[in-house]
């Protein structure tokens, strides 16, 4: 079991604001703020209880890791919950993330097929697991070359929990300061994991238009 240092979530602001309507609610999240409560009593203070203290009957419909910054969509009332929560599980909804990881990505773009499952013993991280894993597909593509560093576009086709990090790390490009996967000069080379779920798009519960949101990344 990973042990983790004190849970001190930013407060400024208290909430990030992109849109909101009747149905919808859209957010950027802080890396470090919990999206959901944790089990502890010190870490109840999230995203979803924050955002219920000012939209009475807001309720989350994914999440993001918690050192995992960027646009996260909740939803208003039961009805918008089922409509957007159907979409998330059958894809219907597109993401894209931004990340600098360590070293010199040689391939412009490419795909990454390989199954993941709970490493149990290290829990909460993640891992290949081709025998009892799940299905798990992210798509990349460079933006940048830094000097010891670069940066990509993810395109998770599925969402599995971590699969982005574990997905570069398979790669041999840990994601920079990922607290998980990253080691030495990886993680030493940024004061936050640098991961950032930059848009959004997906159907909008009552209008039925496509709808899209954006974060601006904050490395």
């Amino acid at each position: 079991m990973i042990t983790f240092k004190a849970y001190n979530p930013p407060t400024d602001p208290m909430l990030d604001i992109l849109y909101s309507d009747e149905d919808i609610l859209i957010l950027n999240k802080p890396s470090g703020l919990l999206s959901v409560p944790g089990k502890a009593e010190d870490m109840k203070d999230c995203l979803e209880s924050r955002a219920q203290a000012a939209f009475t009957g807001a309720r989350i419909v994914h999440r993001l890791d918690m050192e995992t910054s960027g646009v996260i969509v909740m939803a208003r009332h039961l009805d918008a919950l089922r409509h957007l929560g159907r979409q998330f599980e059958d894809r219907k909804t597109e993401k894209t993330y931004e990340a600098r990881v360590w070293g010199k990505v040689a391939d412009y773009e490419g795909e990454i097929d390989l199954p993941l499952i709970c490493d149990w013993p290290n829990r909460p991280k993640q891992m290949v697991c081709h025998e009892r894993g799940k299905n798990a597909v992210t798509r990349y593509r460079v933006i940048a070359r830094e000097a010891d560093a670069t940066r990509v576009a993810l395109f998770p086709v599925t969402g599995r929990s971590h699969q982005l990090r574990v997905h570069m790390l398979s790669l041999g490009h840990p994601i920079l300061g990922d607290n998980l996967y990253a080691t030495g000069a990886a993680f030493e080379a940024a004061p936050r994991l640098q991961l950032h779920a930059k848009t959004l798009s997906f159907t909008h519960p009552e209008t039925a238009e496509l709808v899209s949101f954006a974060a601006p990344v904050p490395f």
